[in-house]
Formats: structure tokens, sequence, C-alpha cells
């Protein structure tokens, strides 16, 4: 899965306390995503990473986020990036080239299940997955659809990696996703975080 000569440059996001780290091989199958806010969180059973519990490891690491191409870290507020970036880098450039496991899952359990949804659903998730998500991930989150409540029009998404905690993620819910939401998808009147 991994290629021998690792590559990884890193990007900023708008959450000031995130940097998003990306690799030129895959992590996970495009679309899944796994946030951890705590060291516990790498030691249940459905989520098992020995990478994230490392990252924990270090001790301004307060949230790591795994994604396709990329991993998001979150610091401790009083941590400057420029002290920590070389350190990180090269700490996960060996981490890769020495082939260490990203995750202890069974080959099952990285995998989407799709249960059978309405046309409504369809189309929220199908706007959330080409109109939203690219640019989620560019700024190192990530976004999926969590409910919708067809009485009352509210669509509840997961926001994950520097979306959470991040200080504009309210207004671009609101003023951007909800926006396109409710343009696209005339059943939905409202779009909130879950688990925010």
């Amino acid at each position: 899965m991994l290629q021998s000569q690792i590559h990884i440059y890193t990007e900023s996001t708008p959450n000031p306390q995130s940097m998003k780290f990306v690799f030129n091989v895959e992590l996970l199958p495009d679309g899944m995503s796994f946030d951890y806010t705590q060291p516990a969180d790498g030691l249940t059973k459905e989520k098992n990473s020995p990478l994230a519990v490392a990252l924990f490891g270090f001790d301004f690491v307060k949230r790591v986020f795994i994604t396709s191409n990329f991993v998001t870290l979150t610091k401790a507020e009083h941590v400057l990036w420029e002290d920590e970036l070389f350190g990180i880098k090269k700490y996960l450039k060996k981490y890769f080239e020495e082939k260490r496991p990203i995750f202890s899952l069974p080959e099952s359990a990285i995998s989407d299940s799709d249960a059978e949804e309405s046309e409504v659903i369809a189309k929220i998730k199908e706007v959330l997955e080409q109109y939203v998500k690219p640019a989620v991930e560019s700024d190192g989150g990530a976004i999926s659809f969590y409910s919708f409540d067809e009485e009352s029009g509210q669509v509840k998404v997961l926001l994950q990696g520097s979306c959470s905690g991040c200080p504009s993620s309210t207004m671009t819910l609101k003023a951007g996703i909800e926006a396109l939401m409710t343009r696209m998808v005339p059943q939905v009147k409202e779009v909130v975080a879950e688990g925010v």
C-alpha cells in the first residue's frame, strides 16, 4: 500500500491550531476518515490506530484526524507550529518509511457500508460529496452526513479535523454550506454540526 519514498508537505488551515500534513501515498480509501480527540480513542476496538496513539505521544498534540492522503494535527494553544513542524515531519517520514501500521483494523472495518436511504438523503450526500467536501478537505478537515429530519428539514453533519474548534467553522456552516444545501435540496431548511 505504501511506496518506499515518502514525501510530506504541510499546509496551514483556517484553524490556527491545526496543521495539515499531506502525503504522496493513500492512507485510507477515499471518503473515509477517523478523528481522534484523545489518546484513548486510538485504543477502542472500532478505531484502533497505532499512528494516532504515537502522535499523541507529542504532548502538544490535542487532536489527530486521518483521511485519504493527509493527517491533520491540532495543537495546544501555547505551542507554536514553527517550533514543532520539523520534528513532526521527520517523525512521520520515519514512521512511514519503517512501514509501521496506520491502523490495526481488519480490512472489513475499513470499508463503507451502504444502507438503504431515501432520495433526499442521497441528494444531500451527493451535494456534500461534490461541492462541500473538496473545499473542507483542502482546509485540513472533513465533513460527513450524520442525519436528516424530514419534518424539520434539519441536516446534521459531522465536522472533523481542523474544522473542529475552528473559529470560522460556524460561519462557513451557516453562510456557505447551509446556503448551498437549501438552494440545491429544497427539503433542507437548516444545516447544523453534530457534536461540535
